[in-house]
């Protein structure tokens, strides 16, 4: 129970990764803010888990491309809880598209929500920690595709390099107020993002024996990194990024 009593807000967090990030700081005691854009069955199935556990959460609507609606989570989450100690931006969209067939619309809605929701979110959350001047953790779900090209992930990829370059310049920002900010880098982890990939045997045969621990990640690999960074026992760890891949970057041979 590291987190006892914190407050904290996981966009994207009605499935996948979200979802088991909310889980796991839920179960470490925190409150919990379940934010998703329109699946309000999945968002409202992981605040029963939550409550049902004896924890405290509840979820809000909201796109978080969008300022107004952004403003809105962060207000429903003073009224409900007083205070934000935790954010962590995980929603996001990876479509697999052709580079010749990437239109501008798609790159714009990769880009709204990955890298300007982010910002936003950061921004939001950012001051309600300065004003109450108690410090706080911004976690943010970069990626493998970081640091690694993506044939079929030309839209994502630089949103992706671009979250993780956020985390480092907000940690200069932000380090005076007692905020944290660091970045996740996923490898390949399985969720409904890139279950129709891997039903290719042949492609999840391939990824899997380029992992040196052997198989794909479970969203529950990342969870626990994020309540680590979440926790007091990272308290002097600001501008880090974690690759959490199973040793998928370091394997070129």
């Amino acid at each position: 129970m590291t987190l006892m009593g914190k407050v904290a807000v996981v966009t994207g967090a009605s499935r996948g990764i979200g979802r088991a990030i909310a889980l796991r700081l839920a179960a470490e005691g925190a409150h919990v803010v379940i934010d998703h854009p329109d699946e309000s069955e999945a968002a409202h199935a992981v605040v029963e888990k939550i409550v049902d556990t004896g924890g405290q959460a509840f979820s809000v609507s909201a796109d978080v491309s969008k300022a107004s609606a952004v403003q809105e989570l962060f207000q429903q989450t003073l009224k409900a809880f007083g205070t934000v100690d935790i954010l962590v931006n995980n929603a996001g969209i990876c479509p697999f598209v052709n580079w010749f067939d990437l239109t501008e619309a798609i790159w714009d809605s990769v880009h709204q929500i990955n890298l300007k929701g982010a910002f936003l979110c950061s921004q939001a959350a950012s001051r309600i920690m300065r004003d109450h001047g108690h410090g706080g953790r911004i976690i943010s779900l970069s990626s493998i595709s970081a640091l690694v090209g993506g044939s079929l992930q030309t839209a994502y990829t630089p949103t992706k390099a671009g979250i993780r370059s956020l985390m480092q310049s907000l940690a200069i920002v932000l380090g005076p107020y007692g905020i944290t900010c660091n970045s996740i880098l996923p490898g390949s982890i399985l969720t409904d993002i890139n279950r129709d990939h891997y039903q290719d045997e042949q492609v999840l045969a391939r990824d899997v024996h380029r992992i040196p621990l052997g198989r794909l990640g479970d969203p529950a690999d990342i969870a626990g990194v994020a309540a680590f960074l979440a926790s007091d026992d990272a308290a002097y760890i600001t501008g880090a990024d974690i690759l959490v891949d199973g040793g998928l970057f370091v394997n070129l041979q």
